[in-house]
């Protein structure tokens, strides 16, 4: 039997009749003498039943076709909002030598330093990820922190591409909080 379910009103409509008739069913077994394995099966029946029928109000958030909604700063008691990104860069390439300490510095300053001026944070890190090959691969790390407005996306987005191409990177990990900044 297969059960489409268009509308999550019409959906609790139903559940509650099932319910309805589960008490019944249970008023109708009381005055007789059951098995209480036709018992058990009557009430996993209907528990499936119910677990099928709410399904489809399951919340879809998650799924690919959603629209990005803009969050909302909070009222900062001290400071002012603003986002807090964290960059995870991995030092290990796919084919080759690890990405040395000169090459790091070199994409800080000529990268990462020309388009946040006023600050940064690198913070040294151990991570591992799952790969696009199913592997697991662990590796030292580079954590960038960034505390900007809103007008940063490209400059975040430049430095996550450069990277990934001239290391030959599969990803570069993005995190963005909103946090109360005061200096």
């Amino acid at each position: 039997m297969m059960i489409i379910l268009l509308d999550c009103r019409v959906t609790h409509r139903v559940v509650v009749f099932i319910s309805i008739l589960s008490f019944i069913s249970v008023g109708f077994f009381m005055g007789k003498c059951v098995d209480l394995r036709q018992y058990r099966a009557v009430f996993l029946i209907g528990m499936v039943a119910i677990g099928a029928l709410l399904s489809g109000c399951s919340d879809r958030t998650g799924q690919a076709n959603t629209v990005p909604m803009k969050v909302t700063f909070p009222s900062c008691i001290k400071g002012e909002p603003m986002t807090q990104t964290t960059l995870f860069f991995g030092l290990s390439r796919p084919h080759g030598p690890v990405i040395s300490t000169t090459e790091w510095q070199s994409f800080v300053d000529n990268d990462v330093t020309s388009r946040f001026k006023d600050g940064l944070t690198v913070i040294d890190a151990k991570g591992q990820w799952l790969g696009n090959d199913g592997n697991v691969t662990k590796e030292n790390s580079k954590a960038l922190v960034l505390i900007h407005k809103d007008d940063k996306e490209n400059a975040i987005e430049a430095l996550r591409s450069r990277y990934k191409q001239q290391f030959a990177q599969e990803s570069v990990m993005r995190v963005d909080t909103i946090a109360c900044v005061d200096f």
